[in-house]
């Protein structure tokens, strides 16, 4: 179970002086966690990133995939305006919980069989953001910013985490998994992955749409739901969304929305995909099929760009 790594990265990052040196030392018994801050241009963030090393990991000079972990957010508090955690933190929550799990994991014995890489950011005086239907949470820096630090050459597949409540797309309380995004193309939802979400929630599995806007950079004038895809436009590898969601549109600068048990079923799920990953045994989509689409169509990759200009 996931409860008390959820738990405690939830007290954790909910107080106002949390940045990432605080993280570090909680996680410090169990896991080293890089730290780096960037100022910009509406303050500054602590980026996070904590490795657990597996046994055939690449780390240890083995074969055996990556996966990355990306906890997508503007900030974990909205600081002066609101007290306390804000509904968008939880895609930071979530990631750090299953760091925190894996490395609680790895110091009693039981280490995955390839590398996991953790990253988000923390943040909690981020600003307020204007957005349809609900406000969302700003930035201190840009999204090209948090990609460079977030988005590894190493991941062989990421998963990214975002809180997903500001919408009308999903009325649905829990988390939610997108199809594969891979260099701008869209492509079916994994079967693997439905079967663990199914295992591990005990339900059927949810999944919400992606669209062509979603999956382009920020900064070009389109609608995006949020920028749970923005990870697919800085890598070539697979990436899915894994979206916490609620059955009406929350605001990600809202407090008191954070939902530990919603919480919780996401790290367990993105847990034992890390198990299933680096095991060989879980795939985000069909190489092969994705090279057809390559010899049919031809690349997608610059829907991972700006586009041409207006």
């Amino acid at each position: 179970m996931s409860f008390r790594a959820t738990l405690d990265v939830l007290d954790l990052l909910d107080d106002p002086e949390v940045d990432g040196h605080a993280v570090a030392r909680a996680f410090e018994p169990v896991l080293h966690v890089d730290v780096q801050r960037v100022d910009g241009e509406k303050g500054y963030t602590h980026f996070v990133t904590a490795r657990t090393s597996g046994k055939n990991g690449k780390s240890r000079g083995g074969s055996a995939p990556t996966l990355g972990v990306i906890g997508r957010l503007g900030g974990v508090g909205a600081r002066p305006e609101i007290v306390g955690l804000v509904s968008d933190g939880d895609g930071a929550v979530a990631a750090l919980a299953t760091a925190l799990k894996l490395g609680r994991m790895a110091k009693k014995g039981d280490a995955l069989w390839g590398d996991v890489i953790v990253s988000t950011h923390i943040c909690p005086r981020a600003p307020i953001q204007p957005h349809d239907p609900v406000p969302f949470m700003g930035a201190p820096v840009d999204m090209a910013t948090m990609n460079r630090h977030e988005v590894s050459c190493e991941m062989d597949a990421v998963i990214s985490i975002d809180t997903t409540k500001g919408n009308r797309i999903i009325n649905h309380r829990g988390f939610a998994i997108s199809p594969t995004i891979k260099e701008g193309y869209i492509l079916r939802v994994s079967e693997n992955l439905l079967d663990i979400m199914s295992v591990t929630t005990g339900r059927p599995p949810v999944t919400f749409p992606a669209t062509m806007q979603d999956i382009t950079p920020y900064g070009n004038g389109l609608f995006h739901v949020n920028s749970i895809f923005q990870p697919a436009t800085a890598t070539g590898a697979p990436v899915v969304g894994l979206a916490i969601t609620t059955e009406t549109a929350v605001p990600g600068c809202a407090s008191g929305a954070s939902h530990a048990a919603d919480i919780e079923e996401a790290v367990r799920f993105v847990v034992e995909v890390c198990k299933s990953f680096g095991a060989g045994k879980c795939s985000f989509c069909d190489p092969q099929e994705y090279e057809m689409l390559l010899s049919l169509y031809g690349s997608m990759r610059i829907l991972q760009t700006p586009g041409s200009a207006r």
